[in-house]
């Protein structure tokens, strides 16, 4: 059992090596027995009942959606899932196409489904795969959930893996029900989508689905409400055309090429199971996060009249408090994780959740970070202002002061990163950049708050054997010296 456990998105590894067939079959057994044992998650479970009450639905039985990405062997992955999964009782609903994460917590969400199994290895390599587990309350599954089905986990030698097939490369069709799950996603957003304006725009907008899940979803969407679509990296090709799909600078070279190339007003890209996104402006420069999420507030909160509370990661830019104080919206920090901002969507309290990797959720949506939705937005925007994006920027800093940002992984062993935390804690700096320290945080690794408003963040990787630096600060030189800074401590210590 020791060797499958999750990481903050699900179980995760090297196809044919960690991520086999008999390892998704047992965690599909893991997730039976939750579904079927757990007093609250599970489906005689109370939150379970109460959310489904609140919905004026009752099931007969346990509904659990299936999909998979693009990646190499996700569909064959997701027939051994389904099979052990309908083996234990439990309904079956199989994606036809290649299912983006957020569509699939939609689907949980409108038919009140238990949960749902989706193969992924998100933004990873391609040698990489996994499996997510998504609960009822239509996000990836909390560090409550994840120990759960850990310890229902079967070994390896147990009888009932032994008593059932894998059915490695075939589904049962007499019990497994397969549907396009696009059509009832799309209308939704239909409803957060000004559809009106992008129809009059006249946009020319660029689209990489970075030969993932998006493919069958931006392109469909906005030709359909009259937007001018050029796409790129729509065919399939199980080694992403040699990068790594995680929509950021490097991997959006062709489509910053076909952006100024073909004159286009906009670029957009989602990784290859669409919980992350990445957007290229008319002039090839890449947009961060930390900049398009707070202009998507300020439209929120201005255009559709959106109120509520505001949540974002502790690495994520301050320039989203900037935003929630000018509208007199509340501000909640949170560690570094979607989990957490999910954890707060759920409560209905929330008009936004952000974290800074090209993470966002919106309220009346799903409670989970959504892609294609945040391209959708960004166009959006666009659309109902009539300007270009490079205009919009220069309207939102009339108003709030700009911000710079700067971040580097440096990879260590685990016993270096625990050497540099314990030495941070016991021994913090006291001024950075001939600047003192004002404040630390320490919510997730250790962030040094600057007199004036400037920031230096380290924080060991959650998934990875990495030190993360952040930095931040009005002045656009300042975070390239924070990091350097940064740096010579991190090399000091080791």
């Amino acid at each position: 059992m020791e060797d499958i456990k999750f990481s903050t998105a699900g179980f995760r590894a090297t196809t044919a090596d960690g991520l086999t067939a008999q390892a998704v079959q047992r965690l599909a057994y893991g997730i039976s027995e939750h579904i079927l044992e757990h007093p609250f998650y599970g489906f005689e479970g109370s939150g379970y009942r109460k959310h489904c009450q609140e919905r004026g639905k009752k099931l007969k039985n346990p509904l659990v959606f299936v999909g998979f990405d693009t990646r190499f062997l996700s569909k064959q992955f997701a027939y051994v899932a389904a099979n052990a999964l309908v083996q234990n009782g439990i309904t079956v609903h199989m994606s036809e196409l290649p299912l983006p994460t957020p569509v699939a917590e939609w689907a949980v969400l409108n038919e009140c489904a238990v949960g749902a199994v989706v193969i992924t290895g998100s933004e990873s390599p391609y040698y990489v795969n996994g499996l997510k587990w998504i609960s009822y309350y239509g996000g990836i599954a909390n560090n409550e959930i994840m120990q759960d089905i850990e310890k229902r986990i079967p070994s390896p030698s147990a009888q009932i893996l032994k008593a059932s097939s894998t059915e490695f490369n075939s589904l049962n069709a007499a019990v497994v029900v397969t549907k396009d799950l696009r059509k009832s996603y799309l209308a939704h957003l239909e409803k957060l989508i000004n559809t009106r304006a992008l129809k009059k725009s006249k946009l020319k907008v660029a689209v990489d689905p970075l030969y993932g899940s998006a493919k069958n979803y931006l392109r469909f969407f906005l030709e359909k409400h009259g937007v001018n679509v050029t796409g790129i990296h729509e065919e399939d090709d199980v080694l992403f055309g040699g990068t790594v799909p995680n929509a950021g600078p490097v991997s959006l070279t062709e489509l910053k090429k076909l952006v100024t190339g073909k004159k286009m007003h906009l670029g957009i890209a989602c990784n290859s199971d669409c919980d992350k996104f990445g957007l290229i402006d008319s002039d090839g420069s890449w947009v961060s996060p930390n900049e398009i999420a707070p202009m998507i507030l300020d439209h929120l909160v201005r255009n559709k009249k959106l109120k509520g509370r505001v949540c974002r990661s502790v690495i994520t830019s301050t320039l989203m408090d900037q935003v929630a104080k000018a509208n007199g919206l509340m501000l909640r920090e949170t560690p570094v994780g979607f989990k957490y901002i999910t954890e707060l969507m759920t409560s209905g309290q929330y008009v936004m959740g952000m974290e800074e990797s090209g993470g966002l959720a919106i309220a009346n949506h799903i409670p989970d970070k959504d892609g294609l939705l945040a391209c959708l937005l960004a166009v959006d925007l666009m659309a109902t202002a009539g300007k270009p994006l490079k205009q919009l920027r220069k309207d939102f800093y009339k108003k709030y002061n700009q911000l710079f940002d700067q971040k580097v992984s440096i990879p260590k062993t685990e016993t270096e990163i625990n050497r540099i935390m314990e030495r941070l804690d016991i021994r913090p700096p006291l001024s950075l950049n001939k600047t003192s320290v004002w404040r630390i945080d320490s919510t997730d690794g250790f962030k040094f708050i600057l007199k004036g408003g400037s920031w230096l963040a380290i924080r060991p990787s959650s998934t990875e054997q990495l030190i993360r630096l952040y930095a931040e600060s009005q002045d656009e030189k300042t975070p390239t010296a924070l990091i350097k800074e940064g740096k010579k401590i991190i090399e000091s210590i080791v």
